[in-house]
């Protein structure tokens, strides 16, 4: 006979054995699964961004790298490994800020560098010129060869050697 307590265990176990178990996060679509560094990069230190654009170019005298994104982009999320790389080449030279087009509102200093689409990069040096301007996913080459332009580098970093069909992170947790 049956009892009510194994009807409500057999219950639970089917529930759990037919529900997907996991995150269902995918680099492929347009879906918001939360924060694209975290998720896409494995990197949550770029958001929220340590400085301003004005903190950078006055305070810091340096030159500022301005990442356009939002979270429900599947080209945003495909570009989180390349800002990762920037940041491990770059970090200490230049001030990386990743700015959600969702927060221009309140940021004005910064909305007039964004041209309306997404995932977009500006590089603006320490006189507040922008160097470069690129809408979607750079080559890591031509992205390596703006920074060093604007640091007065010539030996490029190995994120120039890179491709962009390296692997996402969490792709290495499947």
């Amino acid at each position: 006979m049956i009892t009510v307590r194994s009807l409500c265990l057999l219950l639970v176990v089917g529930v759990l054995l037919l529900s997907p178990l996991g995150v269902s996060a995918t680099v492929n679509d347009d879906k918001y699964d939360g924060n694209i560094f975290v998720l896409y990069g494995g990197n949550g230190s770029l958001v929220p961004p340590r400085v301003t654009l004005q903190q950078s170019l006055e305070e810091l005298h340096r030159p500022a790298l301005l990442f356009f994104y939002v979270d429900d982009s599947a080209d945003c999320k495909r570009v989180t490994p390349l800002l990762n790389q920037v940041q491990l080449y770059y970090s200490k030279l230049v001030s990386i800020i990743p700015t959600s087009v969702d927060s221009l509102i309140a940021d004005k200093a910064t909305a007039k560098y964004y041209g309306g689409l997404v995932p977009q990069w500006v590089l603006v040096n320490t006189d507040n010129e922008v160097v470069y301007n690129y809408e979607g996913l750079p080559e890591p080459a031509d992205l390596d060869k703006a920074l060093r332009s604007v640091l007065g580098i010539e030996i490029p970093s190995p994120m120039a050697k890179l491709k962009n069909d390296s692997p996402f992170f969490n792709e290495f947790n499947r």
